[in-house]
Parts: structure tokens; sequence; C-alpha cells
């Protein structure tokens, strides 16, 4: 006699893991796309939980979320704008990777690119956790580092660039957010079905917003029918975004254009170096202001007319400038002074121009024709927010989970059946 035994399997929801220095309220473009991902996910059902830097107190996160702080940051340096030394990073690395290994069990770590070479936890945080491993690619570490004014001796980047070449062939995927640094990984021997491209997206919150009536731009002292016409820079200025040819293009304007104003919104090491040049050339076209509310987001980029993004061309497929994104989804057009052949140079195709970042002749002119042409400007302002509304967080979180999905599945063929498992998250 032969009994049939029916068996009821039933899986736990898929549960993720992310590693990232900052999250919100911490600013950053890494933290923000983390929450709009990991928020994202959980309503999808996963059990997401995020190891951040910042006060343990500190727990805020989306809707069903864990959001686990180490209790340590990274402080700036002694001088105003200074950029934290390498030790400060390290820590980091180290509390990031202490606290992610006493978490309970999950299916799948993903690691993101702050601080530098956290890319090298990845394995060893999956196999503590019996996990799929994914490295989250904002920028390519140790190569970017001497574009950003870090000082390492030939030997020592050579060790960190071999260990993150381990690294990444080590990970069960790759994600690259443009083109140019999906190459740049292949080169490091990853398998190409192992890298993927998933560019980052616009913050929710930004949308275009009508001229008239902006208030920012009232706060500037610009009213409707005045004929001024502001070229806006707004993020983070640091080493590897050259200012050079927008001071040259300023001191250009200055007589010549009275109508034209530049305004540089934000902060990073850079600003101190450009208001200091900024006096030193007299310029009186030129404002700066500090970093600004979250509410006011949408509210600052459509108060522009024209935008400036700035990336040093020695930076090309390390990088990917995420304000860029935040420009298109505001609906303005965009002058991208950096390599031509990148990531962001082919999205800004038929919403702007690609112009050398320390011509300042070329940018002086290409700002006085976006000023005779409102007609132009509107039109690929409107391409521009066209462009962006075909990527959004939800499309993004779509394929990013689709991709987790697979590699968990992988992982769990890949399994061995006997063994003691990790508590579960």
């Amino acid at each position: 006699m032969q009994f049939l035994q029916r068996c009821t399997v039933t899986f736990d929801p898929p549960s993720i893991l992310f590693v990232n220095r900052v999250f919100p309220p911490d600013r950053g473009a890494t933290g923000r796309c983390l929450s709009d991902l990991s928020g994202r996910m959980a309503a999808a059902g996963w059990r997401v939980t995020v190891v951040a830097d910042g006060e343990r107190s500190d727990g805020r996160a989306p809707a069903g979320v864990t959001l686990c702080r180490t209790g340590g940051s990274v402080a700036a340096g002694e001088k105003a704008g200074e950029r934290p030394d390498a030790r400060a990073y390290l820590d980091s690395l180290c509390r990031l990777t202490s606290r992610a290994l006493r978490l309970p069990r999950h299916d799948l770590v993903v690691t993101m690119t702050d601080p530098p070479l956290l890319a090298l936890a990845g394995p060893v945080l999956a196999a503590r956790h019996g996990a799929a491993s994914l490295h989250w690619c904002q920028d390519l570490y140790p190569d970017l580092l001497p574009v950003l004014g870090v000082r390492m001796p030939a030997i020592l980047r050579r060790v960190a660039g071999n260990g993150m070449a381990r690294a990444l062939r080590r990970q069960d995927g790759v994600v690259a957010i443009g083109r140019c640094m999906r190459e740049r990984i292949l080169a490091t021997g990853v398998p190409a079905d192992r890298v993927t491209l998933l560019p980052n997206w616009p913050d929710p919150a930004i949308r275009p917003l009508p001229m008239a009536g902006n208030g920012f731009r009232r706060s500037l002292g610009l009213v409707e029918g005045d004929g001024r016409f502001l070229v806006a820079y707004c993020g983070t200025l640091g080493l590897a975004h050259p200012m050079q040819g927008v001071l040259e293009a300023a001191a250009r304007l200055q007589d010549s254009d009275p109508a034209v104003l530049f305004l540089l919104v934000g902060e990073g090491r850079g600003f101190a170096a450009v208001e200091k040049a900024a006096a030193r050339r007299g310029l009186r076209n030129l404002r700066r202001l500090p970093w600004q509310p979250a509410g006011r987001l949408a509210e600052c980029l459509s108060a522009a007319d024209l935008h400036l993004v700035a990336m040093d061309p020695a930076a090309e497929g390390m990088l990917v400038p995420s304000k860029l994104a935040g420009v298109q989804a505001a609906g303005r057009p965009c002058l991208f002074l950096g390599p031509a052949g990148s990531e962001a140079a082919a999205r800004v195709v038929g919403c702007g121009l690609v112009i050398d970042p320390f011509d300042g002749s070329a940018i002086a002119d290409a700002v006085r024709a976006y000023a005779a042409d409102p007609g132009r400007c509107a039109a690929e302002g409107a391409r521009a927010a066209r462009q962006s509304a075909a990527w959004t967080a939800d499309r993004a979180a779509t394929v990013f989970t689709g991709l987790a999905q697979r590699l968990v599945a992988e992982r769990r063929l890949a399994r061995p059946v006997m063994g003691r498992a990790l508590p579960h998250a």
C-alpha cells in the first residue's frame, strides 16, 4: 500500500540588507536613492534592513524599513569645507561592516560606494549571512581618489585597485549607473552577465514649476518681466567639478550682458576656492547660497533658466553627476561641462549642450545664446522633462527588485541542503 504525503513548503518573504554610510536625513545622493529604493522594496513585501552611520537614536526610515545606525559618523576636516581624511573613512568602513556582521541573516547583501572601498566588505558579509552579494556602484574607487585630491602612494593604489577588482569579481552581481562605468567594471574581469546597467533617477519630489510666481526667484530679487537670465549650479561642488571655465564666462559676461546672473547653491570643499577666485576677479554677477531645504528643491531648480553640471574629464567612467537627473526633472536645459563621450553627455543630447569645462569663452557664448532665445530654453526644457519622466524611482525599483529576486533565487538553488543556517532577518 502506498501512501502519498502532500507537503506544503512555505518561504519567508525575501530579505535584503543595504550598507551605506549615509541615509536621510543625512545629505547625499546615495542616501536619497537608497531611501527611495528601500521604501519601495518594503512596500513590495521585502524585509528591508539598512545599516548606516549616525546616531543610534535616529531611526527615521520609510515604512517597513529597519534602520540600524552605527552610532558613529565621519567628521569633516579641521578646516571649513575640508574633505574628511582617509582614516575617517576607514573607521566608517569598519563600523558599518561590524554592525552588519552582527545582524540576523539576510538573503541578499547590497553594498554601495560610501565610504570608498565598501565593496571589499561585500563578499565577507555575504559569506557571513549565507547570502547573495550585490555591489551598487555609484562611484568607482580607488580610481576616482586621485581626481578627488586624495593622495596615495602608487604601490598602495595598485594594491587597493587589485583588491577592488577581486572583490567585484566575487560579487554575484554589480550595478553600474552609467555605460562608461559599466565598461570600466567589465575591464576588471567581472563577467558581462553579472553587470546590470541601472541609472540613478531624479528625486520624486522634483517637478517642473512655472517661472512666473516662483518664490525662490523672487527671493533673489528677480521679478517677472525684468529680463534677467539666471544660470545656476545646484548641488555638491568638489574637486571633480571644475569651475574655472564658469568663472571665466562670468567675467566675460559681467559687463557685456548685465542681465545674466550666475548662482551657486549647495556645499562642498570646492565652494571656498570658487568664492576666493570670484572675489579676486571682482565678479558682481555671481551669487552663492547654502544648501536648500528638501521642501524647496523643486522651486530652487525651477527658478533657473539654464543649469550647469560640471565633471572633470579625468573622472569619465568613474562617476555620473546625479544633479543632472534633478535638473532634467525640473524641466530646464543644461550645459554639461565635461567629457563628450561620457554618460552624462549622452543624456544631455537634445536638451542642452556639452562644453569643455575649461573653455570659458565657449561657456559664455552658450549662455549668451540661450539668454537670447527663450523659445529654445522652453523647448529643450520640455524635452528634458519628458526624458526624465521615462525613468522614475518606481521604474528603477521594479528593475532593481527583479535583479534582487533573480540573485536570491540563484543563491537558494546553490545553497547546500545540509548545514546550519543563521537565524533569518
